[in-house]
């Protein structure tokens, strides 16, 4: 009689999947919300709506790490994944005024390592931490024949929740108004697959400072943004991520009456872009389509609200600078490192 087959035999490990789960109970409770009801471990996840919303509306993004994965996994530096998976989806949720509720991570591999997962979860609810949301649950997958050996991949799924009348929308952006950017701690979670293809062309990973460039995982803007709310209004927002500047800012746009008046040299890119655009002979318009080019977060206020907003977000550990502002629409003169976008997604570089 031929040995009877386990779920185990074909790649999947029940046991390394509730081994995981002990492992990151206490980084997903230091997470947990007084609205939580439960904890993980169930089917789903319940939770009460914060108490303090008049009218809440419930915001939704979900988004994952990339190819940047790829870096991580041949270098170990899986405790800092789970970060960029939190923050391209709390930011995202932030641009809205809304305020990350809960989180909820996908994990699939093609056979568990339950050393490496604990840590890219620990890293997830860190990151949970620092948004100030709930991890509310998760999924692991293990899906042998499917994933290379090694290999794994991240999404996050983020609910948020906003005032119905603290939206921000872009309806009320008006000529005149300022655009603040605040830094990025390098290329985030976005450029990773021509990132990969400049390392292979150079042969050689770079070193040092550039590589931890590289890596460093995605900001989190949630404190600073809900900080500079409670004392300013903030007309429009944009999570400067795939598509870089070009691409995202004109996202906070409402009609076409409005563009956007950028003046590149307002700021010092970080070496990593330099070493970027110089080691794949990237050109500038690329490089702005591509990369948050420094800039990883970009906020519209009146220009009477400059100087208190600046006061906040320093406050709240920021480096903000003044970047450009909003110009009517229709043709403009540009001067040297200037950068003109439109609500249509339109761009002149001076």
């Amino acid at each position: 009689m031929s040995r009877q087959l386990t779920y185990r035999d074909s790649g999947v490990d029940i046991d390394a999947g509730d081994e995981l789960i002990r492992r990151i109970a206490p980084a997903a409770q230091r997470t947990k919300r007084p609205e939580m009801l439960g904890g993980i471990g169930g089917f789903a996840a319940l939770a009460a709506l914060p108490s303090r919303y008049r009218e809440p509306v419930l915001v939704t993004g979900t988004d994952g790490v990339g190819t940047k994965l790829k870096l991580a996994i041949d270098h170990d530096r899986h405790d800092t994944v789970g970060q960029d998976l939190v923050a391209m989806c709390v930011n995202d949720v932030l641009v809205t005024g809304g305020e990350p509720f809960l989180f909820l991570d996908y994990y699939a591999t093609s056979r568990l390592d339950v050393a490496v997962a604990e840590r890219v979860i620990v890293g997830i609810a860190r990151a949970c931490e620092l948004a100030g949301c709930a991890l509310a649950g998760g999924e692991t997958a293990e899906m042998p024949g499917f994933y290379g050996k090694g290999d794994y991949d991240l999404a996050g799924f983020c609910v948020g929740v906003v005032e119905r009348s603290e939206i921000v929308d872009g309806t009320h952006i008006a000529a005149g108004h300022k655009l603040i950017g605040l830094p990025s701690s390098g290329p985030h979670s976005n450029g990773y697959s021509l990132i990969r293809r400049i390392i292979a062309d150079q042969q050689a990973v770079p070193t040092g400072d550039l590589f931890e460039s590289l890596m460093a995982p995605t900001r989190i803007y949630v404190r600073a943004i809900h900080a500079t709310l409670a004392k300013v209004r903030i007309a429009g927002m944009a999570h400067i991520t795939g598509g870089g500047i070009i691409e995202n800012l004109p996202r906070m746009f409402v009609g076409d009456r409005f563009a956007a008046l950028i003046d590149l040299d307002s700021w010092v890119r970080p070496a990593v872009f330099g070493w970027l655009a110089q080691a794949g002979n990237v050109a500038e318009t690329e490089m702005l389509r591509t990369f948050n080019c420094g800039m990883g977060y970009i906020a519209c206020v009146a220009a009477a609200d400059v100087d208190a907003a600046l006061a906040v977000l320093r406050g709240a550990g920021e480096a903000p600078v003044v970047i450009g502002e909003i110009v009517p629409a229709g043709e403009r003169a540009l001067r040297s490192g200037q950068l003109f976008l439109t609500a249509d997604y339109q761009y002149r570089l001076g």
